[in-house]
Parts: structure tokens; sequence; C-alpha cells
């Protein structure tokens, strides 16, 4: 697992935005809310916005978390989406 210091910093539960930059694709936004909700079940409605060259979409979501290691799961299973290049 990741290290971070998210325990220290954050208090749990709370709404945290996770940042997805990926391959320009209808679909990135679908697997991003695909991949949370089998952790974190719930409706989101993430935002998307295209690079300025149109090469990237960044998809962002706040899922409500409950702990260091939930957020440090949804890092690690965000970043496994096909065509994601960072998870902010």
């Amino acid at each position: 697992m990741l290290d971070t210091k998210f325990d220290e910093l954050m208090e749990f539960p709370c709404a945290f935005p996770f940042k997805v930059v990926g391959d320009a694709r209808d679909t990135l936004a679908d697997d991003v809310v695909k991949v949370v909700q089998q952790h974190v079940a719930g409706d989101y409605a993430p935002t998307t916005k295209a690079s300025s060259k149109g090469t990237y979409h960044s998809v962002t979501i706040r899922v409500t978390v409950n702990s260091k290691e939930q957020v440090e799961q949804l890092y690690v299973e965000l970043a496994k989406i096909a065509g994601v290049k960072r998870v902010l």
C-alpha cells in the first residue's frame, strides 16, 4: 500500500476530490465512477474537462472516504484504468 500521511492530515469521514487525468475518450468518466462504486457505493456526478489540445480529459469526482486506507486504495485502483496517466 502507499505510505501516506492522510490519517495525520485529515479527519474521517470526509469528502475527498480525486482528479483522474487520462487519454481523451467519452467513457473515461464512466470508468472512474465504476471503480469508485466498487469501493464506495453512491451516486456520483463527476465533472470532465478536456485539455487545451483535446488530447486528455480530466475527471474530478468527490468521494466520501472513511479511512486513509480507502483513499490509498482508490488512488491505486483509479490508476489501473486503461489510458489513465495521473491520479491527483
